[in-house]
């Protein structure tokens, strides 16, 4: 780890964004309270220099340099096209990552040729530990790669002589006209990210056309978002040990126009974030200021009128069926069940009049299964037999993966971590750069099919 030598900054705010001396962090960013809603752009332009003289910057400039010459070497050369042609996905993807990081970081959205320029952007602009949590998978992060290693298992079969002139991604799901099948996935703590946070994403998701879900964890309140949204968003909800505190979210995600909740299950207890903890050691600052393991959902705009007294976490290991039954009877929303990945579990929900599920391992940050989520898609959507709609998230990257969800019995997909690499990267016009490429690229992955619509990608679209 690199060595640093910064001093003692006398700005009160470089408490959270600033680059003082090692300190403390008094919990992790999993924690509720997690917010760091400040700029932290200014602070990132007046950073100290490093002892050397360097500034992080100029090192990362330095880095990628030194990447170029050796991409350039007859030794690289000659080890490059095995990788990228290897039959193993792992060495494929590892390839791709190598190459990506030959490239300058783009200064503007629109110098994205894909979702990958904004993850680079993104990671130069965020505070290590801020990075590490977007980044982490848990343990040795079998199952994050795992849910991108997935969709090299398919192949689109193309087609010919298909007039595909007009193409069109418009659905409906659970009753909701959509114009495109892509969702923007909950994703708690925005504000960590850009001081706009969520709605930054609102605004984009209302321009561009997509529908957004909105995490327990937001850092604006569900009445601001749908406001900045110009309609009503989809509300995530993590069921606490508290049903009061629980039926407190729900009855104000109702009252506020919200028509699906999104009910997560896959969050039971702690995680073992190594990625995250890794990065956390190599951030400096002291991070005291915005969170608090004393008070549960100080920071948390969902929480604020609530009794949480006795509520530590967001985390419940003690959920069961019972609590889809419970929320069955005291809300007219549609439910959806995220975290779904069998077919048990999918019948299951079949069983206690669930509306939809949503395919989901949290993105690799829950069970460590080294399963992809485009594995178990067949299965529940076998499961289910088209009784209610399944949808899917986790390691979506490229319209073609979108494609292949659809063929595979997917209505719709969720994106995550791309929209928060490019609101982390330049706000609403990054999320929005992310969500123009995806379409694009699933419209010309539909055109290649000969699908015109998405009713006509099915299942012989692809192939192993």
């Amino acid at each position: 780890m690199r060595s640093s030598v910064r001093g003692k900054s006398s700005n009160p705010s470089d408490a959270c964004w600033g680059r003082g001396p090692i300190q403390r962090c008094v919990e992790t960013l999993s924690n509720p309270d997690f917010l760091c809603g400040h700029d932290f752009r200014a602070r990132q332009e007046s950073r100290p220099t490093l002892e050397d003289g360097k500034t992080d910057a100029q090192l990362l400039h330095s880095r990628r340099s030194f990447l170029k010459f050796l991409a350039g070497s007859p030794l690289v050369a000659s080890i490059g096209w095995p990788l990228l042609t290897s039959d193993r996905p792992a060495l494929r993807v590892q390839a791709a990552e190598v190459a990506a990081a030959t490239e300058e970081i783009i200064s503007s959205p629109e110098l994205a040729l894909n979702v990958f320029d904004l993850e680079a952007a993104a990671k130069a602009k965020l505070p290590p530990a801020h990075w590490g949590y977007l980044a982490t998978g848990v343990e040795g992060d079998a199952t994050l790669r795992a849910n991108r290693e997935a969709f090299s298992k398919y192949h689109l079969r193309p087609r010919r002589l298909i007039d595909v002139r007009q193409i069109d991604q418009a659905t409906q799901l659970l009753g909701v006209d959509l114009k495109t099948p892509i969702l923007l996935a909950p994703v708690g703590s925005q504000k960590a990210f850009h001081r706009e946070g969520e709605i930054a994403v609102a605004k984009a998701a209302e321009k561009q056309g997509h529908q957004m879900i909105l995490s327990t964890q937001t850092t604006t309140s569900v009445e601001e978002v749908n406001e900045a949204r110009g309609g009503p968003v989809w509300y995530q909800l993590y069921p606490t040990s508290s049903w009061e505190v629980t039926r407190g979210l729900v009855k104000r995600a109702q009252a506020a126009g919200c028509p699906i909740l999104v009910v997560t299950v896959d969050q039971l207890t702690g995680r073992n974030w190594e990625t995250y903890q890794r990065f956390r050691r190599a951030d400096d600052r002291d991070c005291s200021e915005c969170h608090s393991p004393r008070v549960f959902g100080r920071h948390k705009p969902m929480y604020q009128g609530l009794n949480t007294t006795g509520v530590t976490s967001n985390l419940f290991a003690g959920l069961t069926w019972d609590l889809v039954d419970r929320l069955r009877k005291e809300t007219t929303m549609k439910i959806v069940l995220k975290g779904i990945v069998t077919r048990e579990d999918a019948r299951l929900c079949l069983d206690h009049g669930v509306d939809g599920v949503l395919v989901s391992n949290h993105g690799g940050r829950a069970e460590e299964s080294g399963w992809g989520t485009l594995d178990s898609l067949p299965e529940v959507v076998e499961a289910v037999g088209g009784k209610i709609p399944v949808l899917i998230d986790g390691g979506f990257r490229r319209g073609t993966d979108v494609f292949k969800a659809l063929a595979l019995g997917a209505r719709a997909i969720c994106i995550g971590r791309p929209y928060i690499w490019g609101l982390s990267a330049f706000g609403q016009a990054g999320v929005e750069k992310v969500l123009n490429l995806l379409r694009l690229e699933l419209e010309l992955a539909m055109k290649y099919a000969g699908a015109r619509s998405l009713q006509e990608i099915k299942r012989p679209s692809v192939s192993p």
